[in-house]
This record gives C-alpha cells, sequence and structure tokens, in this order.
C-alpha cells in the first residue's frame, strides 16, 4: 500500500457536482490541505467556467488549501502541481519518455494532452481565503472530440500511450506525494527550484511557438519562464514577457 503525506486530508467522493465547488464548500472549515477525488462529477468546468465531461474512469480531483502568501506568489503553485503529476506518471508507469509539461498548466504525452490543471481561489487584495488546484488525467479514455476547445492539442490517455492501467485512487496516491515533495520545496526555498525543475521538462523550450490571448497574438522563441511564471518569447518585436495565454505549437 502508498503511502500517504503528512499533514493532507483526503476525502473520496462517488458523486459531486465538480471537486473544485466542493473545495469552495469545506474550505473554510479545514485544519490542513486536502484532496477531494470524484469518481463521477456531475458539472466539471474547464478553464474560463467552460464545461468538461469527464469519462468514467479518468481521473479528477482537487487539493483545497488556505495558503499564507501573496496572490501572486499562491499562483506559482500551477508550476508545483504540474511537476507533481508528471513524477505521479513516473511513479506509476515507470517512465518518463514522451512526458512533457506545456506552459502554464498542462502536462503532455507524446504529443498530446494527458493532463489539465485549474487554479481557483477566493479571496481579495492580499489574503486569500483558500486556493484550489484542480487536476484532471486521462487514466484510460480521451475525452470526445466535440467537448474540447478549437484548437486544442489533441487528448491522450496513459492507457493508450503507455499500456498501463491506473485506478483514480493509485493515481491519487502517487500525486499527493509527489505534490508534497514539491510543496515542501516550494516553501522553503521558493520558485526559483521549482522553475528550474519544470524547465527541465518543458515542451517545446528553444523552439518557436505561438501565444494567443483576448488581445493579441505573439509568435517567436520560447526563451524560458521567468521569476514570476511569465512565459518569456523572442520575437520579431524583441523579447516579450506574457502572463497568461493559450500556446500553439
Amino acid at each position: 500500500m502508498m503511502d500517504w503525506p503528512e499533514g493532507y486530508g483526503k476525502r473520496i467522493l462517488d458523486e459531486v457536482d465538480s471537486t473544485l465547488d466542493e473545495a469552495a464548500r469545506i474550505a473554510a472549515d479545514l485544519s490542513g490541505p486536502e484532496w477531494i477525488l470524484a469518481k463521477r462529477q456531475t458539472k466539471g468546468r474547464g478553464r474560463r467556467g467552460r464545461a468538461w465531461k469527464e469519462p468514467q474512469g479518468n481521473f479528477a480531483a482537487t487539493l483545497v488549501m488556505r495558503p499564507t502568501e501573496p496572490p501572486q506568489v499562491v499562483a506559482l503553485r500551477s508550476f508545483v502541481a504540474a511537476l507533481a503529476v508528471y513524477d505521479a506518471c513516473e511513479a506509476l508507469t515507470g517512465r518518463t519518455e514522451g512526458l512533457a509539461l506545456k506552459w502554464p498548466n498542462d502536462v503532455l504525452l507524446n504529443g498530446g494532452k494527458l493532463s489539465g490543471i485549474l487554479l481557483e481561489s477566493a479571496g481579495a487584495g492580499q489574503g486569500l481565503s483558500h486556493l484550489a488546484i484542480g487536476i484532471g488525467v486521462n487514466l484510460v479514455e480521451t475525452p470526445m472530440k466535440e467537448w474540447l476547445d478549437p484548437g486544442a492539442v489533441w487528448p491522450v490517455s496513459l492507457l493508450s500511450e503507455t499500456g498501463v492501467q491506473v485506478t483514480p485512487e493509485d493515481f491519487l496516491n502517487a500525486l499527493a506525494l509527489a505534490y508534497a515533495r514539491y510543496e515542501h520545496q516550494f516553501t522553503t526555498y521558493g520558485f526559483d527550484p521549482i522553475r528550474t525543475a519544470w524547465l527541465a521538462r518543458a515542451a517545446k523550450l528553444g523552439e518557436v511557438i505561438t501565444a494567443r490571448t483576448n488581445k493579441s497574438e505573439t509568435t517567436g522563441t520560447f526563451e524560458t519562464v521567468d521569476a514570476e511564471g511569465n512565459l518569456v518569447l523572442n520575437s520579431a518585436k524583441g523579447r516579450v514577457c506574457i502572463p497568461a495565454a493559450e500556446i500553439f505549437f
């Protein structure tokens, strides 16, 4: 039986509207960080509030915590979560071949989207009442084409690409252990070691990519991620730092 990280709670639900919504409901009563795993979500959602349907057997969970750092520092936990998903996949399959991290918060396997991460928080100013890190992983199935965003990276599953079948509960155990290690590193040493580890696993680093926001589109060479988590591109207009965008290869 796999260990569970000390200080982290765990609740497994047969059905819930959304693990992110459940996180918001329980946050005020928590004494420490807690993982919420749902075997079925009836109202799952993705970025910008889009509806999201999770095929049976895939992984849908949220880590809820009450961080004390300023919001811009709290947001860097998207990189912590991505590294944890990467390590969990390695621990359960015994391989890293084909695994890569796509800025800002996706995990790729053989070029397809394996996992997505969504951060939600509540509060204002310098204080957040809670942070919820929603994580979805295609363990056994891929979403139907009509559920995807236009131009999105085509999804893949861990089973289809590696031949390894993993249950959501086993993935949660591996993920929670990996996350706890990186969280300790983050709170002890800051973002720099997280940034270094993330860049070592980054998809398309040093290659030409396109970053699209609601207002603009920038194409350039993916140079790095800076100390604030921004994407840094070398474009025809010079060096550009982008805080949030959709990335296209």
